[in-house]
């Protein structure tokens, strides 16, 4: 059995320079560095989010998926804009891009949107590499009408699942929603075909986790992916900052895990608290260190960039 670590002391290198140069790059432009707990009470209630969950007395304790929910209580504090590098966990991640505990560099711009946040991260992302990066843009309807000619507004469920059967052979498409379908197509279909960077913006509202919906065309959220090569790095949007509109997302989410077998996660009613004392408008991204690392560096997996794995 090796006790040596995976990464190579030159990719444990890089990454302590990119660790720097992040911390530089948020100081000059005024953000503060914050630091939030990895085990909490409450988890997220994304359907597509799996929590590790940890024993603790007569109430559970969960490795964080993300610090989004403590990053936003500290933005109701009044913080102002807020970075944090963090571990963050999702139960039954393992893979060529996947693993548990992954590395995530998390921030919060107090009042930009979303399409200024994406400015940033292009500023950032040239800055990390130190050359010129190119970056695309595409909302998710035009990728899928120039990657498949597929309406995605005008095309039912049923024709939907065909489509996943004849594009994805093998994979069992009968019980898929449209939102299930779609994503299946975006990650075996479209993504492998994509070049350089490329951010997918507008998703549909019922892809809008924790954003807001445009205010000029509420079938879409103010939400972003950053891909590049087809690897997802980045998702962030302008925030949802309307507490009803968020509870009423937190029990959809509650009702359909129930609807597909799923464990059923309590409420952050902290975070609903956080929202209804108020929070600027502003707007938050999660980017992956460990697959950034991975293109940065040139490299084909992640394991390649973590110390260890076991």
């Amino acid at each position: 059995m090796s006790w040596q670590p995976r990464a190579s002391l030159n990719v444990i290198r890089e990454r302590a320079r990119v660790y720097r140069q992040i911390r530089a790059f948020f100081n000059t432009r005024g953000y503060l560095e914050v630091d939030t707990p990895l085990l909490m009470p409450t988890t997220s209630t994304e359907v597509n989010i799996a929590s590790i969950e940890i024993a603790h007395g007569s109430r559970p304790l969960y490795l964080q998926t993300s610090p989004e929910y403590a990053m936003k209580r500290l933005l109701a504090a009044g913080c102002g804009s807020i970075f944090q590098i963090c571990h963050a966990f999702r139960q039954g991640e393992s893979g060529r891009l996947h693993n548990m505990e992954f590395s995530l560099l998390e921030w919060y711009r107090v009042g930009y949107d979303y399409r200024l946040l994406m400015q940033e991260i292009e500023l950032l992302i040239t800055t990390l590499s130190l050359h010129h990066c190119s970056f695309g843009y595409v909302t998710y309807r035009q990728l899928f009408a120039q990657s498949m000619q597929l309406d995605i507004d005008r095309i039912s469920v049923e024709e939907l699942r065909r489509r996943c059967d004849d594009s994805v052979p093998g994979a069992d498409c009968a019980d898929l929603d449209r939102d299930q379908c779609l994503d299946l197509l975006l990650a075996t279909v479209i993504a492998p075909s994509m070049q350089d960077y490329l951010f997918v913006y507008d998703y549909p509202l019922s892809q809008a986790a924790l954003a807001r919906a445009r205010a000029d065309d509420n079938t879409v959220a103010e939400r972003f992916e950053l891909f590049h090569d087809g690897i997802e790095l980045a998702n962030g949007f302008s925030e949802l900052t309307d507490t009803a509109q968020q509870r009423l997302r937190f029990v959809n989410d509650n009702r359909d895990r129930r609807e597909r077998g799923l464990p059923q996660y309590e409420i952050d009613e902290r975070l609903l608290g956080a929202l209804e004392s108020g929070i600027e408008d502003c707007a938050g991204v999660a980017l992956g260190l460990d697959r950034l690392l991975l293109v940065l560096l040139g490299l084909d997996s992640i394991d390649e960039v973590l110390t260890f794995r076991d």
